[in-house]
């Protein structure tokens, strides 16, 4: 029987299956098996299992690093001032780098035995991230050293001489690290570059040995100017076999010490005025020795596999946590300011067009300290997740554009005039960067996170190319028969199980789940068996022209990906302990994701290459319409209210936050004056009634209309004194920085009296 079943279904099948199949480059297939599939694995099988995501750890930092972020991170952000930075020095101060050395900032992936700090992923990016409330260009550098770069590379894959030479010196801050990849001809296509290493003979510390001659031209290294060795990716031929048969060994990596014969660097590109170093660096016809290969010569020509599996740790802790950082910031910042700023005689925050975009910023952020969390929960257990952190860094950075917007929309004026007062506008300018670097995010999301997830998420479809490259094709056929079928029963009841929950409102679907999120469950579990489905109608129809229909890919890579920022804000909300005061922004993140998921799928069906194809799809996910609805305007106005009320849940939102203590810092201004102004609420609303009763003229100038209030017996004096102090804060709070005609000084507005700094 299962002869014939072969004969006559699986083998024209198997025919077929690899005439449609999506061609893999040598790159992409080493990408998929450099990486691991974790969670995003459950969410692509159609029956996702909430209770394995639940029994993941809680994120949780060791004794050792809280008393790291209490003292020396604490320590470094007193140290620092960003306007100065940016807008004077273009650089970090002496003092701040030498600090940055001293307490191994540099090393926080480096082990002890070393002489790192041997953080987790965690720490990693609660560090990068409560450095990025405070500064932009400070943050960049900490994170460079700490994602992809020699330190973890030589870690991974070092000889033992590299390991015990270059680590403790990179760990101590003799050496300062930069990593060579992208160029003029190759960004987010880092497997093209063009950098050439040709393997030959030449002369090192008076002897001839062999090693290879480079020729390098790259651009966008950050730490490259200040950098003391340099990492370096290229092409490695050897045209003369010296190392054997093969003449075009592939992409390898190098270290290099900065000051060698013939490496250029030291100048700086301009990332749209920030401070952090980044420049380019050349080298022609620079001769090294085989032994400065990173793991030597037998780890040449594996750079493409080495650099995939590092770039996906990093690229889910550094640009997330600057994403995050945003996050937290605006919360804090806006919430504050759309309390204490006033129009019309009330807070801006009650109106409902602000209160839209607050509430927009606290449950994004809610979502976005979630992700956060999730993604470097995985990278500690030791995964490689691609696809998971491909996720974070694309939608954590659109998402922390998004809320910036919105913050920038409700500061108005205060937001678009820079100098000491403005704590949003460094991060303005430093969103496109994080859009732009590690993968540019048209890029990540059109090519990636569907492109490779489809393939090495899906639980068959990875091992039946695998079957169908088989050299032994009678084998391949037969491991093909059995996993065709396993296929086919997967997609039928995926088929079945996603028109039956559409149908029934997801009533049906089992979760385990009880209380106020339960329903989030089912749902989430529908939409798994709506994108499986998706999935495999997509790779059966499409077959190799899914790639160029990017538009599609990215929309059903979309799906995943909100499936799987849905399951972090699940996750964070069990994780603390159902905290009742955060469940609205549990409910705006699910909420946001389900209604987003859905839109993008509906978007799917709606262009499908294939209209007919379209329509079916449409119809068996959306029988009786999409109704995954947005979060509602009474849910927006309720989380802007939250932001503008002092609490625990509030500093829970925005725990990562900094709020200095001086009286010149701006975030710590804006959060005196706000708590100052929510202390006097209850007098304010003894002069809005007095102001009814006729008894207080409605409009006018406090100090005349607090005076009147006192004579009518409607305040006391003591509390006439509380309401001047806090409009006072209130005023100094909103102001804006001027400055001298030539812009040599700045009149910072902040105190009593204004004050003159130089900044020439």
């Amino acid at each position: 029987m299962s002869s014939l079943r072969q004969k006559w279904i699986s083998d024209p099948a198997f025919k077929m299956f690899k005439k449609v199949l999506p061609p893999l480059s040598e790159t992409e297939k080493e990408a998929m098996e450099a990486g691991s599939v974790w969670w995003d694995g459950e969410l692509f099988s159609g029956k996702p299992d909430f209770s394995k995501l639940h029994q993941y750890p809680k994120p949780t930092l060791t004794k050792e690093e809280q008393a790291f972020m209490d003292n020396e991170l604490e320590t470094l952000l007193e140290m620092l001032d960003d306007h100065k930075i940016v807008k004077q020095d273009r650089d970090l101060p002496a003092e701040v780098w030498a600090y940055l050395r001293q307490e191994r900032f540099f090393s926080l992936i480096i082990s002890k035995e070393y002489g790192g700090r041997e953080f987790s992923a965690l720490a990693n990016s609660t560090i990068v991230s409560r450095i990025a409330t405070r500064s932009i260009s400070t943050a960049v550098t900490v994170m460079v050293p700490n994602s992809l770069g020699p330190g973890e590379l030589l870690s991974h894959y070092g000889t033992q001489e590299q390991k015990d030479y270059w680590l403790p010196r990179l760990a101590d801050g003799t050496e300062i690290p930069c990593f060579a990849l992208t160029g003029p001809e190759a960004g987010s296509d880092a497997g093209g570059i063009p950098d050439q290493g040709i393997v030959c003979y030449g002369e090192h510390d008076g002897e001839q040995v062999l090693g290879i001659r480079l020729n390098w031209n790259k651009r966008y290294i950050t730490l490259a100017p200040v950098a003391t060795v340099l990492g370096l990716a290229f092409k490695m031929h050897d045209p003369d076999g010296l190392l054997g048969d093969e003449k075009d060994i592939g992409i390898t990596c190098a270290l290099i010490p900065a000051d060698h014969k013939g490496v250029e660097i030291g100048e700086r590109h301009d990332p749209l005025g920030l401070a952090f170093m980044n420049g380019p660096t050349r080298g022609k016809d620079v001769f090294i020795p085989m032994d400065w290969l990173i793991g030597g010569q037998k780890y040449a020509g594996k750079g493409w596999r080495m650099l995939v599996e590092c770039l996906s740790a990093g690229r889910g802790i550094s640009l997330p946590a600057l994403g995050t950082a945003i996050g937290h910031l605006t919360s804090r910042t806006t919430g504050a300011y759309a309390y204490v700023r006033k129009q019309f005689g009330m807070s801006i925050g009650k109106f409902e067009g602000v209160a839209e975009a607050l509430g927009r910023i606290g449950g994004m952020t809610y979502l976005l300290e979630a992700t956060r969390t999730l993604t470097t929960t995985s990278l500690d257990l030791k995964e490689k997740p691609g696809i998971v952190t491909a996720i974070a860094k694309y939608h954590m950075t659109e998402m922390a554009r998004t809320i910036l917007n919105d913050s920038m929309d409700i500061h108005s004026g205060r937001a678009i005039q820079d100098g000491p007062m403005n704590y949003l506008a460094s991060h303005y300018l430093g969103i496109p960067v994080a859009i732009t670097v590690e993968g540019a995010n048209i890029l990540t999301r059109n090519l990636m996170i569907f492109g490779q997830g489809a393939t090495r998420c899906h639980p068959y479809v990875l091992k039946e190319m695998e079957a169908a490259a088989n050299p032994d094709s009678k084998q391949g056929a037969k491991e093909f028969d059995q996993l065709l079928f396993k296929h086919i029963s997967h997609a039928t009841k995926n088929t079945f199980g996603a028109m039956g929950a559409a149908l029934t409102g997801s009533y049906f679907v089992k979760a385990d789940m009880s209380g106020p999120t339960k329903r989030y469950y089912k749902d989430m579990t529908r939409l798994s068996r709506a994108l499986a489905v998706s999935a495999d109608v997509a790779m059966l129809t499409l077959g190799g022209d899914l790639k160029r229909k990017e538009m599609i890919s990215a929309r059903l890579g979309d799906v995943l990906a909100y499936l799987y920022m849905a399951s972090a804000a699940l996750k964070k909300y069990e994780d603390e302990g159902r905290q009742q005061q955060d469940l609205d922004y549990v409910h705006y993140a699910v909420q946001h994701c389900l209604h987003q998921g859905s839109k993008s799928l509906q978007e799917a069906f709606t262009n499908y290459p294939h209209k007919s194809v379209g329509r079916i799809l449409k119809v068996l996910v959306f029988p009786l319409g999409n109704h995954f609805d947005k979060p509602s305007d009474d849910l927006s106005v309720r989380l802007a209210e939250s932001l503008m009320t002092p609490g625990a849940h509030r500093d829970r939102l925005t725990h990562l936050c900094y709020i200095g203590d001086q009286e010149d810092d701006c975030v710590g201004l804006m959060e005196r004056a706000f708590l100052a102004m929510y202390g006097v609420k209850g007098i304010e609303r003894k002069l809005m009634r007095a102001a009814k009763e006729g008894k207080v003229a409605r409009k006018g100038i406090l100090s005349e209309r607090l005076a009147q209030a006192i004579k009518e017996g409607v305040i006391t004096e003591q509390e006439c004194e509380q309401v001047m102090a806090a409009d006072k804060l209130r005023y100094q709070a909103i102001q804006v920085d001027d400055f001298s005609h030539d812009f040599s000084e700045v009149r910072t507005s902040n105190s009593a009296k204004p004050k003159l700094n130089s900044v020439a």
